[in-house]
């Protein structure tokens, strides 16, 4: 059985790598880095993309575009949440668990999938690859934690998104 109506989107899956290409592990919890990303996964220091976050509505619509299921782990994605979309407004802000995030831009699907998930993938996935984020706070993420977007003011969330972008141009640790 699915969501209930009104219900709030929930986290169904976590998944991390330790290295490029390397396959990506399902896992309980994980510990999250403001300004790193989460730990022992493959972008942990990486100065903007910390964290990637889809939702299970975007993967069944790829797998009936590919006419087979798309696993959650077969994109690549860090979060995979319930349902409903993901915000994708660059500087717009969403909570998972413990953990504040800030959308960098929407993640694109990569080819790589046409090997790894089925030829077609990628295209499948097209407009439906979820968001990026980068750490705005620590904390830890847990299957089952609720996903929660912020409430944002377009003109406030451009702002942000500027400075991140400047502050990823410059050396030193990411913003705060």
């Amino acid at each position: 059985m699915g969501p209930q109506p009104g219900e709030p989107p929930t986290v169904v899956a976590l998944h991390v790598a330790p290295g490029r290409r390397l396959p990506m592990r399902s896992v309980p919890s994980v510990q999250v880095e403001t300004g790193t990303g989460i730990v022992g996964d493959r972008y942990h220091g990486s100065r903007h993309r910390h964290v990637t976050v889809q939702s299970s509505d975007g993967l069944a619509t790829a797998g009936e575009r590919l006419g087979t299921p798309v696993p959650a782990e077969g994109t690549r994605r860090n979060v995979t949440v319930s349902h409903g979309p993901v915000v994708s407004v660059p500087g717009a802000r969403a909570r998972v668990g413990e953990v504040l995030l800030e959308v960098v831009r929407v993640a694109a699907p990569c080819r790589v999938l046409d090997d790894e998930v089925a030829p077609g993938a990628a295209a499948a996935l097209h407009g439906l690859a979820g968001t990026v984020f980068r750490v705005v706070e620590s904390g830890r993420m847990v299957v089952g934690d609720a996903y929660e977007e912020l409430p944002f003011d377009p003109d406030e969330a451009a702002e942000r998104a500027r400075r991140s972008r400047t502050a990823a141009r410059s050396p030193g640790p990411g913003l705060p």
